[in-house]
């Protein structure tokens, strides 16, 4: 019998068992791997992009635009950075407030990792959760818990070589609550075959660009690869393409002389598709924000369930964005399960 089983030992649900810990929780995490934190490890070339600067909410997609506000009101960049300045950990800002490691990203998991220590969290790797039941009680392949709460902080089916699934909408839907379709999100653009025809042998060329999809635009480096266009501009307009839609890509400055060539004016590329859950950096969608407390992140129909970090309807821009919603959702949800 423990206070609280967080299942997910990545971003938020570190941030979540530590936050519950400190307020003399009793708290086990449940990771499926051999060691907390993977993904961690290999973000922003491993270095960790690990938040930005400036965040709001308009940095992020949800079909609730306000439900990030609270949380990351109350949980800023600036209190991650008091943190990370805490361990001593060197870090820098590259382009458009972007905070990353000069290390490496292992700094970040260590820095978690102690955190939930000192806060008297049991970590337990290689489980596998196999059942969940109200009341709450937890099963895994090893062993069974009861609890008062359970934080669901297993994240999206992106990077599925890195162990991710799709558990978190599956508990969701299982108890009730409505999950928004997820899609693959900061992820590259397939071209169609008339792009791919005059554009595919020119892999590897990049340039400066302003890329739009419906409302949402961002002008930085656009990426020409074998099967389609990727880089920092595609990557974040990707979170807001839907099938079918055209992307509108214009230059900014001069550009390569083999893509100067063939350039149209205003190329309106049409994407057959995008490189999907293997090569997406996040998860757009996710269990429905309707179904949560802003303020708590508990589920409104299954009280002591909670879900935080990229397995809800929240997902962050490029650039330390859903590092930061990871541990904003993470630190308020430890607050209160």
């Amino acid at each position: 019998m423990v206070d609280v089983v967080v299942i997910g030992g990545g971003a938020a649900g570190m941030m979540c068992a530590a936050e519950a810990g400190k307020r003399g929780r009793s708290v086990v995490m449940l990771e499926h791997a051999e060691k907390p934190g993977k993904k961690i490890l290999i973000s922003g070339g491993g270095r960790c992009n690990f938040t930005n600067r400036v965040v709001a909410a308009a940095h992020f997609v949800s079909q609730n635009p306000h439900f990030a506000k609270s949380a990351l009101a109350r949980y800023s960049p600036q209190d991650f950075i008091k943190l990370v300045d805490a361990y001593g950990i060197p870090w820098h800002e590259k382009t458009l407030g972007q905070l990353f490691c000069d290390r490496s990203a292992r700094d970040i998991t260590r820095l978690l990792e102690e955190e939930c220590r000192a806060a008297g969290v049991t970590m337990l790797m290689n489980r596998r959760v196999e059942h969940l039941e109200r009341g709450w009680r937890v099963r895994t392949d090893q062993e069974e818990m009861e609890c008062a709460s359970v934080v669901v902080a297993t994240g999206g089916p992106s990077i599925p070589k890195m162990g991710a699934t799709d558990f978190a909408y599956r508990t969701a839907r299982e108890f009730g609550l409505k999950v928004v379709q997820p899609e693959p999100a900061l992820v590259p653009l397939v071209m169609n075959p008339d792009d791919l025809a005059t554009y595919g042998d020119l892999a590897g060329v990049s340039a400066e660009v302003v890329a739009h999809c419906g409302e949402a635009s961002f002008q930085e480096r656009m990426l020409i690869t074998h099967r389609g266009l990727s880089g920092p501009a595609i990557l974040q307009v990707s979170s807001y393409w839907h099938g079918g839609e055209a992307v509108q890509i214009e230059p900014v400055g001069a550009l390569p002389k083999r893509l100067a060539s063939r350039w149209r004016e205003d190329w309106s590329f049409t994407p057959a598709g995008t490189e999907g859950y293997a090569k997406a950096e996040v998860t757009r969608g996710g269990v429905d924000t309707g179904e949560l407390s802003s303020k708590t992140f508990e589920a409104k129909r299954a009280p002591g369930l909670y879900f935080i970090g990229e397995a809800v309807d929240v997902t962050g821009w490029l650039g330390g964005y859903n590092f930061q919603w990871a541990w904003a959702s993470g630190f308020c949800a430890g607050q209160y399960c």
